[in-house]
């Protein structure tokens, strides 16, 4: 199976597509890759699923041009990728940003080749506070962390891991320094052009044009994606319900991981 996809000219994508069975497709979150299910993928393959990890342009192995990098250019990535394979009835699983690109990638093309979503602590409906969205963070400190990365990308990324999980001891040394060096192979510009992407996407309006059975996993201890946003997301989508992961930060893939792997494959499998 090809490790890379050509989503347009000189733009090709890293894609991780193993096993046999029903697709789950799992998209990372800012600014990690597919790579960062690696403790996902063998149980998924031995639970009889087909697992397609794709890693957005700009992060991990993909290529990483200049130009856009908004929602619709990833949730476009998405579909070609999809299409190129001939999925169906695919469960989408996306993390932190990853989640926001699927509600819009269901939202643009009305769920084509997916049949059920998955959103893990996903940065949705809204990451930034509004007049009428009071929740997570204010705009200003997403700007403050655009500039670090301009001037400091190792500081902004190692900021950015003590707020990861529930605690700064929640994920070991080894753990830790895995995800760091995922993070460092992503581009500065992509880094920075998906900040804004987070910082200035609404998202409300896409969740009312989602159908299909929706499942929201959040940690109760996110420092990233509040659990309000859960809330927000649930209230937001018709045929969604909320798993809550009460020892997790952000990281409740890898803090709280075979609770994460047991409520994705009951979901997958569910008719």
């Amino acid at each position: 199976r090809a490790e890379y996809i050509e989503v347009e000219p000189n733009v090709r994508l890293h894609i991780t597509d193993a096993g046999e069975g029903r697709p789950i497709v799992l998209i990372h979150g800012w600014p990690l890759s597919d790579e960062m299910y690696e403790y996902q993928y063998n149980d998924l393959i031995n639970k009889n699923f087909r697992v397609i990890g794709i890693t957005l342009r700009g992060f991990g192995k993909s290529d990483k041009p200049y130009g856009a990098y908004n929602y619709d250019v990833h949730a476009l990535d998405i579909k070609k990728v999809l299409s190129k394979l001939d999925i169906k009835d695919a469960v989408l699983c996306g993390f932190s940003m990853g989640g926001a690109i699927a509600i819009r990638y269901v939202s643009m093309y009305n769920g084509a080749h997916v049949s059920k979503l998955v959103l893990v602590g996903a940065a949705a409906p809204v990451w930034t506070q509004r007049k009428d969205f009071p929740y997570n963070l204010p705009k200003s400190a997403v700007d403050d962390l655009i500039a670090l990365n301009y001037k400091d990308r190792p500081k902004l990324l190692s900021d950015f891991a003590k707020i990861f999980s529930a605690t700064e001891t929640s994920l070991n040394e080894g753990i830790g320094s895995w995800l760091n060096g995922i993070c460092l192979s992503a581009s500065s510009y992509a880094t920075a052009q998906c900040l804004i992407a987070l910082r200035d996407t609404d998202l409300r309006s896409d969740m009312q044009k989602i159908k299909i059975p929706t499942v929201i996993m959040h940690g109760k201890k996110d420092k990233i994606c509040s659990f309000d946003l859960a809330e927000q997301m649930k209230v937001g989508i018709k045929n969604s319900h909320i798993v809550a992961f009460e020892k997790s930060g952000h990281s409740l893939f890898l803090e709280e991981t075979q609770k994460f792997n047991a409520e994705l494959i009951k979901f997958a499998k569910e008719n």
